[in-house]
C-alpha cells in the first residue's frame, strides 16, 4: 500500500476516533450507547470513477420489486441518539468508508471484502474507541451473519433482524465426566418463529413501542425466548423476538440480539432507532453536497468528510440551543414544533458568517455600517435558501 494512503487512512481513523467520542461526551455521557451500521449507494457516473458497481437500489426497491442502482457503495457507522430540540432520534455520522464492488476487487487483483466482514472490522473498531462503555449495534439484514455476530458478541451487543424460518436449537447438555463421543453443540431443535405465529398455546404480550415506522405508538404482540442460531457448522447464542402487530398493517416480524439477558422491549426499542441511518443519508444528500464528486480521489476524500460534517453541524446547533439562538423557522402554511437539519445548517451557517462579516477593525477607521434590519434580511436570504 502506497506511504500516502496509509497515512491518509490513519488520519481518517484518527479524526472518526475524535468525532466519536465528542459526540459521546455530549450527547451521550452516560448508559449504553447505541450504534448503527448501514451501507447507502452513491449515484455516479464517469470514466475516471473506477470502484463503481451495480448493487440493489434499497430505497426504491420492495419485496416484489427489485431497482438497480450504479454508483458507489458506502458503509457508515452512526451514533443514534435522542435530540430533544428535534423530537426525535438523529444518526450522527462519526466512521465512513467505501466498500467497492466485486468487479472492482477482481479488476484490481485484490481479495473481495464481503459487507459482513466491513461490518466487523467497523464494529470491533468502534468498540475498541469506547473502552469501557456499553456499545449496543443496530442493522438490518445484510449483517444478520452468524461469523459476525459470533465475532463481536464479546466486545457488544448485536440487534439485527432474524428470518422467520431460522433454526434454533436449545442449549447443549452439560457434558458428563468420562462421558464418550463428541461433546454436544446445540441441544433438541426448536420450533422454527413460524410455527411459534401459528400455535394458540404461544404466549404472546402486548407492547407500546414509540416511532415504530415513523407513527407516534403502535401496539405490538411479543413473543420472545432464548436459543442457538445454528447453521452447519456456525452457531450463536441469541435472544429472538417475534413481534405482531396487533393492527395487522405489517407482516409478523422477527429480530435477534446477542444479549440474552436483554429485555425484549429494550430490544426493539433499539431497533427502530435504525430507521434514523435513512434520514440521515437523505439529508445529506440535500443539503451537503454529496453524489457531485466525478473522480476517484474526490469522492474518496469528499463523501466521509461530508457525512461528518452532519454530525459536526449537529453539535454546533446543540451549542446554539444550549445557548437560546436558535429555534425552528416556520412559515404560515408549514407549522413545526421542532428544528430540522436545514435549521441547524441555516443557523451554523449565520453563526460563522456574522462573526467573520461584522467584526470591526482597529486598523481602519472608515466604516460603512448596513442598517440592521436590512443586514438581517440578507444573512437570512444567504443562510436559509431551502
Amino acid at each position: 500500500m502506497p506511504a500516502s494512503t496509509t497515512c491518509s487512512t490513519a488520519s481518517t481513523g484518527s479524526l472518526a476516533r475524535v468525532l466519536l467520542r465528542w459526540l459521546v461526551a455530549v450527547f451521550v455521557p452516560d448508559g449504553p450507547v447505541v450504534v448503527g451500521i448501514d451501507e447507502t449507494i452513491e449515484r455516479c457516473w464517469g470514466p475516471k470513477i473506477s470502484a463503481r458497481g451495480i448493487y440493489r437500489d434499497p430505497v426504491r426497491s420492495s419485496h416484489g420489486h427489485f431497482v438497480k442502482a450504479s454508483g458507489l457503495r458506502w458503509i457508515s457507522v452512526m451514533l443514534l441518539v435522542h435530540l430533544p430540540w428535534a423530537g426525535r432520534i438523529w444518526g450522527l455520522p462519526f466512521l465512513t468508508t467505501l466498500a467497492p464492488s466485486e468487479r472492482f476487487a477482481r479488476q484490481a487483483g485484490r481479495r473481495h471484502k464481503p459487507l459482513a466482514d466491513w461490518g466487523r472490522q467497523l464494529l470491533l473498531l468502534t468498540s475498541r474507541w469506547l473502552p469501557g462503555r456499553r456499545l449496543i449495534a443496530v442493522a438490518d439484514t445484510t449483517y444478520a451473519v452468524i461469523e459476525l455476530l459470533a465475532a463481536v458478541r464479546h466486545r457488544l451487543t448485536m440487534v439485527t433482524r432474524l428470518r422467520l424460518d431460522a433454526r434454533l436449537f436449545d442449549p447443549p447438555p452439560p457434558h458428563r465426566p468420562g462421558a464418550r463421543g463428541r461433546r454436544r453443540v446445540t441441544g433438541p431443535r426448536q420450533p422454527t418463529l413460524v410455527q411459534r405465529l401459528a400455535d394458540p398455546a404461544s404466549r404472546w404480550r402486548r407492547v407500546t413501542i414509540s416511532q415504530w415506522y415513523g407513527e407516534t405508538r403502535r401496539e405490538l404482540d411479543v413473543l420472545t425466548g432464548t436459543a442457538v442460531w445454528d447453521h452447519p457448522g456456525r452457531r450463536v447464542p441469541i435472544r429472538w423476538v417475534l413481534v405482531r402487530d396487533v393492527v395487522g398493517d405489517h407482516d409478523p416480524q422477527a429480530f435477534l440480539c446477542t444479549d440474552q439477558e436483554a429485555d425484549a422491549l429494550d430490544i426493539l426499542r433499539w431497533f427502530v432507532r435504525r430507521w434514523a441511518v435513512e434520514v440521515t443519508f437523505e439529508e445529506v444528500r440535500c443539503h451537503l453536497g454529496v453524489e457531485r464528486q466525478w473522480s476517484d480521489k474526490a469522492i474518496a476524500r469528499t463523501t466521509p468528510a461530508l457525512l461528518a460534517l452532519f454530525s459536526l453541524v449537529t453539535l454546533w446547533a446543540h451549542d446554539l440551543v444550549g445557548r437560546g439562538h436558535l429555534g425552528p423557522r416556520c412559515a404560515a402554511w408549514y407549522p413545526k414544533r421542532h428544528l430540522t437539519f436545514s435549521d441547524a445548517l441555516g443557523a451554523v451557517r449565520r453563526e460563522l458568517w456574522e462573526n467573520g462579516l461584522f467584526q470591526t477593525s482597529d486598523q481602519c477607521r472608515d466604516m460603512i455600517k448596513i442598517p440592521a434590519p436590512l443586514a438581517q434580511r440578507l444573512l437570512d436570504a444567504a443562510c436559509f435558501p431551502a
